[in-house]
């Protein structure tokens, strides 16, 4: 199974986590336009990704004939949803400049907890969940 797909659309989005961390340090209501733009724009990134292992990457674990990869995706799968609904509230909350200048700091903690939650988890998928994946299909 090629991976490379799921794995360029980390590196934007990591990226993206990046670069809404530079402009948040740089002055949130000074690049209030930029950060939602850029909230925007990983939103998209994020729902395409999400779909796409839904409809293909997760499906394929199921039929794979290997029960733990199976029960692995699985977890994966549940794990995310609740991250996913997280960073939802947030991306609906902050996609608009007007609210980043209303309340700066509520922006700053909120993108603390989220896009760590967003990160941690594609670096968990980078680390353990891809190099099962790509063993078990190289096999």
């Amino acid at each position: 199974m090629n991976l490379d797909k799921y794995k360029h659309q980390h590196v934007s989005i990591l990226d993206s986590i990046q670069h809404l961390r530079e402009l948040a340090h740089a002055g949130i209501q000074e690049h209030a336009d930029e950060i939602a733009r850029g909230i925007v724009s990983m939103s998209s990134i994020i729902k395409l990704h999400l779909a796409v292992e839904d409809r293909a990457l997760y499906p394929a674990l199921q039929n794979s004939g290997d029960a733990e990869l199976a029960r692995m995706g699985q977890r994966y799968q549940h794990e995310m949803g609740t991250i996913a609904q997280e960073y939802d509230t947030f991306s609906r909350r902050w996609n608009q400049a007007w609210a980043l200048r209303q309340d700066p700091e509520a922006f700053r903690r909120d993108a603390n907890h989220v896009l760590r939650m967003v990160y941690e988890r594609m670096q968990k998928e980078n680390r353990d969940f891809y190099p099962r994946i790509e063993n078990q299909f190289a096999a």
